[in-house]
Formats: C-alpha cells, structure tokens, sequence
C-alpha cells in the first residue's frame, strides 16, 4: 500500500507520495570532498587565505533559495563559562583556551524553504524531467533521505508551511546528511558547526554571557525566548544580529553541533587527554542515533529562559525527544517531542583533504543503510 502525507507548505495543503521520499543511498558513501570537483560558480565564494574570504550567498540551484555564508575570522577564546556565570551548568566548565580556524556561517538558521528541497526531495522532483542536470545535482539525487515525518502537531510547532521559519524537529544525523547533500548539489565543503566553531562565532569577540553583556533582560531585541516568543518560533532575522552579522544565535531554535556530550569533556581537554576537535567515545551506531541520546545544541529555543540561551549553554539530548515516536527503531532521522531544535551550517576555509578526514565530519552511511532495511515504510 502506498501511503501519503499532507504538508503543509507557502499556506496550502500539499499532498505527496511517500514514494518520493525513497532513501537512495548511493552519494552519502562519497567522500565530501570528491563533491568539489564541479562548484557552482558563485562570486566572492572563492578564498585561499582568510584575507580573501567575502560574504556570499549560495543559491540552491534550480530555485531561487538563497543563502548567506557571512566569513568568521579564525582566532582564539575561552570555550565555556566561568562558574560566576548565572545559570551556569557544571559542563559547561572549566574553561580552556581554544583556536579555531576561519570558516563562512549561514547568518540564519537553516530555514524550512532550504531544508524541505532536501528532506521533501522536492528539487530532485522539480528538475526531475530536466535535461541540463549538472553532475552535483546528479550526485545529490542519489544522496539518502528523510522517511516522512509522522503527523504529531508538535512537531515544529505545526509551522513548515512557512518557508522563513527555522526548519526544525531532524536529528542530529538528519541535519550531518542535508549538510552532504548540500555539498553535492553546491562543490563546496559544507557541515555542522563544532562545539567551538558555534560557541566562538555566538560570542563574536565578547567574554559576556550573552553576545550583549551578562544581564538576560539585554536579549530581547536579539533573541525569541520563553518570556518573549509567545509559544512559538518565529521568522529568522526578525531580531537583531550579533556583533559579526549572524541572527538567532540566541533562542528561536537550538542549533545542533558535531560531537557527543560528556559531563567532564572540557576538563578532560584541559588535562591533555583529549586532542581531537571532535569527541566520540565510541563508534556511533544505527541504535545509538535512534535513541538519539548525548548529541548536543547549543543556542537555547523560544522554549527556554533567557538565561538557557547563553553563548556556553547546551542542549543534550534525550530519549524523551522521541518519546511518541512509534517506530521501533525509532526514527535516525526525526524528533517528534524536540519542536525547537534545528541547526545552521558552516564551510570551513580549509575543507578535508582525505577521506578519512570526512569521516569526522559527515554522517555515516551504514546508519542510513541499515535503517532503510528495517524501516521501509513505502
């Protein structure tokens, strides 16, 4: 039996076959970096050194979809708060010391009218009968896919048929695979944010709770939070941005990074017992993402008080964020009781050079692989 679902899109009721959500899984065993052979043409996209790079905007090919890559310069800072900090969480220290290299970063949440061209394959279907494909589209079309979204009005807060809101309510793993297919259909290196990455370019060179100073009360014209967002997200770029030109970096939705929690990560940094710029206790497994426990991010939402939404505070997630999800395993790809999470992606200036180096950085495909078998609900 074929099923459908309604989506809810630009304000109408849009019916689609599930048949369109096909998870191919052909592109995401691709090393990111064999998708930069063929880059769109982009101007100011270009950089070699840090003194190049220049604000851009991406467009999705085949639409009008344009995104805004806004240049971080590279530098060092405290990650972290200092247990003066009001509202402060034990993991949140100690403070260490950490540089971070330059990198471009959307100046918003990755919106709905982005994500559903991904998720809702809606621009494989658009250029579907197309004889001008270019080999990143091709690329593209073959990378793995979202299952529908079950039907929970929690889920994004009921909103995606407004293409201007943050797109919200994926995994973790969800958002590491839109970043590949972005890769594909692009030529350049997109990902999630690090830890470091998101919490450096959130303070934009302040040592203050907030990207505004310490006092919560400082945030409203900057952030949609719990006291101001009346039960709901809202529209990116409707608030001020922070000092170096990126919107939503505190509230609206919480913005998944790379890396799992572990309460004493930073002091375990702090001893040199841990170098890499990514932690992984483990090899992360098909049933470790459907529990989706541990995975982190960072921003706060319009769900939470101000104070969660401070430039060190975190997110972790938990098996409650799936709690309605009927599915056994439950789903890699949604979370039906986290409406207010979401996420926004970076290029770093210098992308991965091996494939091995991708692997830090990209989901992996054996989860996308082994789901399809179980879960084949077309």
């Amino acid at each position: 039996m074929r099923l459908f679902c309604v989506v809810f899109f630009c304000g109408a009721a849009v019916m689609i076959s599930t048949a369109l959500f096909a998870q191919d899984t052909g592109s995401i065993r691709t090393p990111g970096i064999e998708f930069l052979k063929n880059p769109v043409p982009v101007e100011n996209a270009d950089a070699k050194v840090e003194s190049e790079m220049k604000v851009y905007e991406e467009v999705l090919p085949g639409t009008d979809l344009k995104m805004k890559m806004v240049p971080i310069p590279g530098g060092k800072f405290l990650l972290g708060s200092p247990e003066s900090e009001a509202g402060r969480a034990d993991c949140e220290g100690p403070q260490i010391e950490v540089e971070v290299a330059p990198f471009w970063m959307e100046e918003h949440e990755v919106t709905w009218g982005e994500y559903l061209q991904y998720a809702y394959k809606m621009l494989r279907e658009s250029r579907k009968d197309k004889q001008d494909k270019t080999p990143n589209e091709l690329n593209a079309d073959a990378m793995a896919a979202p299952t529908p979204a079950y039907d929970i009005t929690s889920l994004s807060y009921g909103l995606s048929s407004k293409p201007n809101h943050p797109a919200s309510g994926m995994t973790n793993y969800a958002a590491q695979a839109y970043c590949k297919w972005l890769t594909a259909v692009t030529g350049r290196y997109y990902r999630l944010p690090t830890e470091a990455e998101w919490e450096y370019a959130c303070r934009a060179g302040t040592t203050t709770a907030f990207s505004t100073g310490d006092d919560p009360k400082g945030i409203g014209d900057y952030a949609w939070h719990l006291d101001n967002a009346e039960g709901s997200y809202h529209a990116v770029m409707t608030k001020k941005p922070n000092p170096w030109g990126l919107y939503d970096m505190h509230g609206n939705v919480s913005e998944w990074v790379l890396g799992r929690h572990q309460d004493d990560l930073y002091q375990q940094f702090k001893e040199g017992k841990i170098n890499a710029p990514l932690y992984f206790p483990e090899k992360i497994t098909m049933m470790m993402i459907s529990k989706g426990i541990g995975e982190i991010a960072r921003g706060g939402s319009c769900d939470q008080l101000p104070e969660d939404c401070r430039s060190a505070a975190k997110n972790v997630s938990t098996e409650d964020w799936k709690r309605q999800d009927p599915q056994f395993p439950k789903s890699i790809w949604w979370v039906t009781e986290a409406p207010y999470v979401g996420f926004r992606v970076v290029r770093p200036l210098n992308p991965p050079t091996t494939a091995e180096e991708c692997k830090l950085y990209e989901p992996d495909p054996s989860v996308a692989e082994q789901y399809k078998k179980i879960n084949q609900r077309d």
